[in-house]
């Protein structure tokens, strides 16, 4: 007999109750599985199992996709009746090899241009997980919570109607239960006889549906995990009223739909949000979610939660968490749902809750007696949020009932605005705001007709960014609705709840709203500053406060990440994110913090990039993948990046400094340097392809480094097609580049501008075949390798496109104890190879103009004149020096002369050129030199 099932029924015969608070576990992402959102122009190329989009084709393609459906054919569209709806038929869902990565599968799905999203399925857990017995089965204290919520006076009021119906999306039923029988929603046009009698694609979905294996039988498997947690929720909520026997739930009449979510074959799958959908396009006017995970926010389960609220005007009502924690709880935390605390039975807020400013209202949640399920008349107390949430469904209900005009955000504000105030209990007085606007209190629900609430219903800020920087300045835009009575002089506040954001304009006089009129303050959004100094990723909260006549007050809050581990140089047309740990592009493999390098406001070009450091094949230091294919954390920040409020040689400059760990007895991988990290990036019209990143690397060890290696690792995804790019070498301009091979529009690239002698080594990230494979991972003797360049490969995906990856780097002869050498690189992009070029030429111009490269005092052992010179200009250099070539350069970076050197003398002839200023280069084996010319009238 399995473990588990040994457990559940050892519980039964004992006759225990289940308490248990055990916090939940993460996201977790299901192998191999995405789903995608088509924009909405794209509708007419969509069919259920395909997709008339030949970029999207392609590339479904190359990431080897399989069983591509559109996710939910049968739904409703969008409709501009119904505004804030969305359309669930662009959503497709693909299969993919299990190891397949899958962010960098979105990524690549991404960059079609077609998608509005690209995400994985996350697997959301049940929240409660029985443990030890609690109380004997005669417990004498009975629902002690249907007083609490006054549920004995609201049935006086109205005791529901079996029309009325909560889907319970949970691990399933026990449909002969004595006091669930007679409660189920029967399907009377598909009765059980083979047939799909009503045409709505499941065949005999009589009594429930069982999502997660496809199948009509919702009952539960005793041998899965948790598998009587459904009963005991739907217990709270519809357990049958005056039957002689067992209990009464707070819907009373009202009857429940039955949806399994979590599988019992090999080939099911969580089907959480599948649920939410069949529930309300099967008729549930309420939906109850006691289930979720804390974190991971998903667009697409947002999108399914709008779709039952707005499309279908169906209540979604879920547990908030049970972490003793303020977070964010998914999906009690999304827009459009009733999220819910749980209280202990002297309404203050029970030990393990989670608690947050997204939370509604809040309702019993400790020693909850209920259906436990192993046999047919069997009743336990529990705790927990799961059990919160469906007496709130069962309230939602009853509401549904009284006020059958409701739409589902009426009913939600009806719950909100008369619940009981709970703060002034001592448990919960720091807490205010936190446990929604109080206690669920079903009588007033259903028999207070006079309530008022406008609610916030989107806010956008401008510009749009994940995050702000020091210093910025932004704009907050809200779109606001008024739900129940007509309300007037309705005046909305924005309050910073952070001493690092201040609101420079903070009223918007919204005025009289008639209920469910809807207004904006677009015309004068609200302002804000971030202030100069702000603790790395700060959440800044904002609070909306609602006022009206008649003294309506409510709030709502906002948050917004300020100074984010990360910097955007954006003031040219390639934007490039630098981290404050070496990354570029993102904060290490998969993150989603950072805007990678992009070019024009075009897609992401990069996946993963960061600067590799190695002086041997087992001493590499970086904060790319490893041979787990896992990020790295070699480096870590002493001095986080940033940008310099007055940049004194480009438009932008960022600096920040990082460094590895020192090599020791145990700690005989890293190398051992101190990093100083600087990023530079100009408006001006010649230098708008590139941005300029410098590393100093300073030897910290006892020991002289010999060699030492330090280069770029850039896994690029180069539109339009990342699957099919090629990677190249340009030795004269030691600059390494990837482009899509069959239709170039971008090429992207990487340019060694100083540091020692350039290596470069391109990689077909595809190949299973060559010395560095990174289907398994890039282990340290890999990166070495790509940086020593012994075995060199400068070129891949010529013959047919890949996805490609490329490390650009200097060698170094040596790096003594307590010496410092500098390494600098271009990030370029540009939309041909002549253009790409032509950046790189100006980005060294640049490099070479504002950033010098040998101390001054080597300026004085060559000279040039005259300066001013009108006819010619003659350069004299230390003889022996091994300088080889001259240029001459605009201050723009446009070069104009190019010879060679003869002999210590030379001379270029400047008298076809405008008057100005010009750049002279001299350049050799050791290096580049540069001074300012002046060329005048002849």
């Amino acid at each position: 007999m399995p473990q588990l099932l040994r457990f559940v029924l050892f519980l039964g015969l004992l006759g225990a109750t289940f308490s248990g608070f055990a916090q939940e576990a993460g996201t977790q992402p299901l192998p191999g599985t995405l789903v995608f959102k088509l924009k909405p122009e794209f509708k007419a190329q969509a069919a259920p199992d395909n997709v008339a989009i030949p970029a999207l084709q392609r590339v479904l393609e190359q990431l080897g996709a399989t069983k591509l459906r559109q996710k939910f054919p049968r739904t409703l569209p969008a409709s501009t009746e119904l505004p804030g709806s969305v359309d669930l038929q662009l959503v497709y869902q693909i299969q993919l090899k299990a190891d397949m990565p899958l962010a960098k599968a979105c990524r690549a799905l991404l960059q079609t241009g077609a998608l509005e999203y690209a995400e994985p399925l996350n697997f959301r857990p049940p929240l409660y997980q029985p443990n030890d017995p609690l109380a004997d089965s005669t417990n004498t204290a009975g629902q002690f919570y249907l007083k609490n919520i006054q549920a004995y006076r609201a049935w006086d009021v109205t005791k529901g109607d079996t029309s009325v119906v909560i889907g319970i999306t949970d691990t399933g039923t026990r449909y002969s239960h004595e006091d669930l029988r007679n409660q189920l929603k029967k399907n009377y046009a598909d009765p059980i006889d083979g047939l799909d009698n009503d045409n709505d694609g499941y065949v005999d979905n009589f009594r429930g549906w069982d999502v997660a294996d496809n199948d009509n039988d919702a009952s539960i498997n005793m041998a899965v995990f948790q598998p009587v947690h459904g009963i005991l929720v739907t217990g709270c909520a519809v357990a049958q009223p005056d039957n002689g026997v067992g209990l009464a739930g707070v819907g009373f009449k009202c009857k429940y739909l039955p949806l399994k979510i979590y599988p019992n074959t090999a080939t099911g799958s969580f089907a959480g949000f599948e649920a939410i959908v069949y529930a309300a396009d099967h008729g549930c006017q309420v939906i109850n979610v006691s289930w979720g995970s804390p974190g991971s926010r998903s667009q697409f389960e947002q999108d399914v939660i709008t779709y039952a609220t707005i499309n279908r005007n169906a209540v979604v009502v879920a547990a908030a968490g049970n972490t003793n924690a303020e977070l964010d709880f998914y999906p009690a935390s999304y827009d459009h749902v009733i999220s819910v605390a749980a209280l202990a039975p002297n309404d203050e807020k029970s030990g393990p809750a989670t608690y947050s400013s997204h939370v509604s209202l809040s309702a019993p949640g400790e020693q909850v007696l209920t259906i436990l399920g192993n046999n047919d008349s069997d009743y336990y107390p529990v705790n927990g949020s799961s059990f919160a949430s469906p007496l709130v469904a069962g309230a939602a209900a009853l509401v549904r009932t009284r006020f059958p005009q409701f739409t589902a955000e009426q009913v939600a504000a009806q719950l909100r605005q008369t619940a009981d105030d709970i703060y002034t209990l001592p448990g919960n007085s720091t807490l205010r705001g936190k446990l929604g606007t109080g206690r669920l209190n079903v009588h007033h629900a259903v028999s207070q007709t006079d309530r008022r609430e406008a609610r916030i219903l989107s806010s956008q800020l401008l510009p749009a960014r994940q995050a702000y920087q020091p210093n910025d300045t932004f704009q907050l835009a809200v779109t606001l609705q008024n739900l129940l009575q007509p309300v007037s002089n309705l005046t909305v506040t924005l309050t910073s709840l952070s001493p690092y954001l201040t609101v420079r304009r903070g009223t918007f006089a919204a005025g009289t709203l008639a209920t469910l009129a809807r207004t904006t303050n677009s015309a004068a959004p609200f302002r804000l500053v971030v202030a100069g100094a702000v603790p790395i990723n700060t959440r800044a909260e904002l609070r909306y406060r609602l006022t009206a006549d008649n003294g309506y007050q409510s709030d709502q809050f906002l948050v917004v990440t300020l100074n984010p581990d990360y910097v955007v140089l954006d003031a040219s047309d390639l934007h490039l994110t630098l981290t404050s740990r070496g990354n570029l592009g993102y904060d290490g493999l998969g993150s989603d913090l950072g805007q990678s390098v992009t070019y024009k406001g075009g897609a992401p070009l990069l996946y993963e990039g960061g600067l590799m450091v190695a002086t041997s094949p087992t001493r590499v230091a970086d904060r790319v993948r490893n041979e787990r294919n896992q990020a790295n954390q070699d480096f870590y920040s002493l001095s986080q990046i940033a940008l310099s409020r007055q940049p004194l040689r480009a438009t932008q400059e960022a600096q920040g400094i990082f460094q590895d760990s020192l090599p020791s007895a145990k700690r005989t991988g890293t190398v051992g340097v101190r990093i100083r990290q600087r990023g530079y990036a100009w408006a001006s019209p010649a230098d708008r392809d590139y941005a300029i990143v410098e590393y100093q690397l300073k030897n910290i060890t006892p020991d002289t480094l010999k060699p030492l290696y330090a280069g770029l690792f850039m896994d690029w995804d180069v539109v339009p097609e990342a699957g099919r790019n090629a990677a190249d070498w340009d030795s004269v301009r030691t600059l390494g580049y990837a482009y899509d091979r069959e239709n170039p529009m971008v090429y992207a690239g990487v340019k060694l501008l100083r540091g020692g002698k350039a290596t470069c080594y391109s990689i077909n990230n595809n190949s299973t075949i060559t010395a560095v494979r990174l289907g398994d991972g890039f282990s340290s003797a890999e990166k070495y390798l790509t940086l020593s360049n012994k075995a060199r490969l400068s070129s891949v995906g010529f013959n047919s496109g890949t996805d490609v990856s490329q490390v650009v780097g200097a060698e170094l002869v040596r790096l003594a104890p307590g010496d410092s050498v500098v390494v600098a690189f271009a990030v370029l992009g540009a939309p041909t190879l002549a253009a790409l070029q032509t950046a790189a030429d100006a980005a060294q111009a640049r490099y070479n103009l504002v950033l010098p490269t040998r101390p001054a005092k080597n300026l004085l052992l060559w000279q040039a004149y005259p300066n001013p010179a009108r006819t010619q200009l003659r350069v004299e250099l230390p003889a022996g020096a091994g300088y080889t070539q001259l240029s001459l350069l605009t201050t723009l970076g446009q070069l104009v002369r190019q010879q060679a050197v003869v002999g210590s003398g030379s001379q270029i002839d400047v008298r076809t050129l405008p008057a100005g200023i010009y750049v002279l280069q001299v350049a050799g084996p050791a290096g580049v030199l540069s001074r300012r010319v002046v060329v005048g009238p002849e």
